[in-house]
């Protein structure tokens, strides 16, 4: 049913549903919940709650509250290790500035953690991932290859310097590079990189857009070891099928390898959030980015396309 009131809803596949309550107030809805990407239930819950609490800022929004979502096997592993979880939540939520106010648990025979976190966005401030405009310069805060590094994970072929590093970057809040996006006034459209991958996301916000975003990918940043990882065909069936998926709607240079093209379209867990940013604006959000400890890397820009949306990868 159409509802005036409903500002964002699911049909350009957007990170969270807005709703418009006043003339200054809509809320900001989302919910993500997933099985462990990696061992320690303690960092397990803290990139659960990160990864859902990140759709809120990818909106331009302020998350003000959070609701746990817990499926567990009660009978199969101790209350211990869903207490760590939670523990991991509850730091995530402490450090997003949005208590936990309650949730909903399962007994379930996998482990699945995560939250419906609410916010808060003006209703003409609100970021979406279509909007993007020809000139507009594209910008990443986070490195690629998590989704490959927890398959490695999983093989057990991944070093402790892999693990460390994956573990931090998927922990890591969206929050000082949502603030700043949001509140610098320059961006046209926002996205986080998620189960899609860069090239699936940004395929999105090109063909929502009508534009090309062409993406340097040398300018591109990776995590150590992940296009190595990506050569000896360590890759998570997501990752693939994400490739498949976006690959007849990007022009690839020669000189991009099918490793290169398996890493642009990593599946990622509480990826960086994707800008596009006024040109002339630029170097003024690094330069705050930077100020709030966010090293976003500036990968590509806009171009006009003849009719629908498409990427270029150099």
């Amino acid at each position: 049913m159409e509802d005036a009131r409903a500002l964002v809803d699911h049909e350009t596949r957007d990170d969270a549903a807005v709703y418009q309550l006043s003339a200054t107030e809509a809320i900001v809805e989302t919910v993500d919940f997933f099985t462990p990407v990696v061992d320690d239930p303690y960092w397990f819950g803290r990139i659960a709650a990160a990864n859902a609490f990140s759709d809120v800022w990818a909106m331009g929004g302020r998350p003000i509250f959070a609701l746990n979502l817990v499926a567990f096997p009660v009978k199969l592993l101790p209350l211990e290790v869903l207490a760590e979880i939670l523990r991991g939540g509850s730091e995530a939520a402490a450090l997003a500035g949005a208590p936990i106010l309650g949730g909903h648990s399962i007994d379930d025979p996998e482990p699945k953690y995560g939250m419906a976190v609410t916010g808060l966005v003006h209703p003409d401030r609100v970021l979406r991932n279509v909007g993007a405009r020809p000139g507009d310069q594209l910008l990443l805060t986070k490195p690629l290859g998590s989704g490959i590094i927890t398959t490695a994970i999983k093989r057990g072929t991944a070093t402790p310097e892999q693990i460390a590093e994956a573990t931090a970057v998927m922990a890591e809040l969206n929050r000082a590079a949502g603030e700043v996006l949001a509140a610098s006034g320059a961006v046209s459209a926002l996205t986080d990189i998620t189960g899609f991958g860069l090239l699936g996301h940004a395929w999105e916000m090109a063909g929502g857009s009508r534009v090309v975003l062409h993406i340097d990918a040398a300018a591109v940043p990776v995590q150590a070891g992940v296009l190595a990882l990506a050569e000896r065909d360590v890759v998570p069936g997501g990752t693939t099928a994400n490739l498949d998926w976006v690959a007849p709607h990007v022009k690839f240079a020669a000189s991009i390898g099918r490793p290169t093209q398996l890493v642009l379209a990593d599946a990622q867990t509480n990826g960086g959030l994707f800008a596009a940013v006024a040109p002339e604006r630029l170097e003024a959000v690094l330069a705050l980015l930077a100020d709030r400890g966010v090293e976003a890397a500036h990968i590509g820009e806009v171009r006009e396309a003849p009719s629908v949306g498409a990427l270029e990868v150099t």
